[in-house]
């Protein structure tokens, strides 16, 4: 089943970071999509599978699955927050489906209102800041957007009570300063996203995983799970998790200079039937 989906609401962004892989791509052009559609897909999907449930074992399927049932991530090639009206509107949307989760990820430059920020606090949306870590490390590879990002991190402390969620990029400079990457986040005291950098600039999974065994001994780490191996799980291309992106689907973002595997448009239950196989310790994109 796929329980799972990130969705490039935008391939414009106002920093231009150095190790950024979507940019690498030439094939990166601003497309046409239906974000509408490919939730309204989501939403049948989803409630088509509750129904095949029967009723007899709907206890146990709860019991077994983590809830809610789907996760869709409005992150992708750019910056979310460039376009917030339309953002705040995809969010709005899934207003009438509680077993739909969402989160975005923004890179924290831009303000909003105190008001916006509980929006997302009050529709269950999970905001992840990147932030690399210390400001010398954060600021080398990001535009000197520290002092920024951070500052939004606060504003969102103050509108919502509570820290947002952290997607830290580990690289060279992560893996040779790790005691202070990890001293830096200590502090917030939230789950910490540890991605591997990839592409021109990328770490090897070894270093990675080694980086994220030390780093899990002191905070809260994501990993584990049929996700993505340059977040801690295993890979799930092909399996529970699709890329949408400029009209098209891919099996991740790591893919997008792949040919893609479908239309936008495509039922979840036509995208389910395409699988993969290979050894998922590994990424998908890597094992070619």
């Amino acid at each position: 089943m796929i329980n799972r989906i990130c969705i490039s609401t935008i391939n414009r962004c106002n920093l231009a970071c150095k190790y950024c892989h979507f940019h690498e791509k030439s094939e990166i052009k601003e497309a046409q999509m239906d974000i509408f559609k490919i939730l309204d897909h989501v939403k049948d999907y989803v409630r088509k599978k509750q129904a095949e449930t029967k009723q007899s074992e709907i206890k146990q399927v709860e019991e077994s699955l983590p809830k809610p049932l789907f996760k869709v991530g409005f992150v992708g090639n750019g910056e979310a927050f460039l376009e917030w009206d339309k953002l705040k509107s995809y969010i709005a949307y899934l207003e009438d489906s509680p077993e739909i989760s969402a989160y975005t990820i923004t890179n924290g430059t831009l303000n909003l209102a105190p008001k916006d920020w509980k929006f997302l606090e009050e529709h269950r949306i999970n905001v992840g800041f990147s932030i690399d870590g210390y400001k010398e490390l954060h600021n080398k590879n990001r535009c000197n957007s520290f002092d920024k990002a951070m500052e939004n991190v606060e504003n969102y402390r103050k509108a919502t009570g509570y820290y947002p969620t952290f997607n830290a990029t580990v690289g060279r400079d992560s893996l040779e300063n790790a005691d202070k990457v990890i001293e830096f986040f200590k502090a917030f005291e939230v789950r910490i996203t540890f991605s591997r950098m990839i592409g021109k600039y990328g770490i090897s999974l070894a270093e990675y995983r080694d980086f994220l065994k030390k780093a899990s001994k002191s905070l809260e780490v994501r990993s584990g799970g049929l996700d993505c191996t340059m977040y801690g799980g295993k890979c799930g291309a092909g399996t529970n998790n699709y890329f949408f992106a400029n009209g098209n689907v891919y099996f991740c973002g790591n893919c997008i200079d792949l040919p893609p595997v479908a239309k936008s448009d495509i039922s979840f239950f036509d995208l389910e039937k395409m699988s993969l196989d290979f050894d998922r310790n590994y990424c998908y994109k890597e094992s070619l």
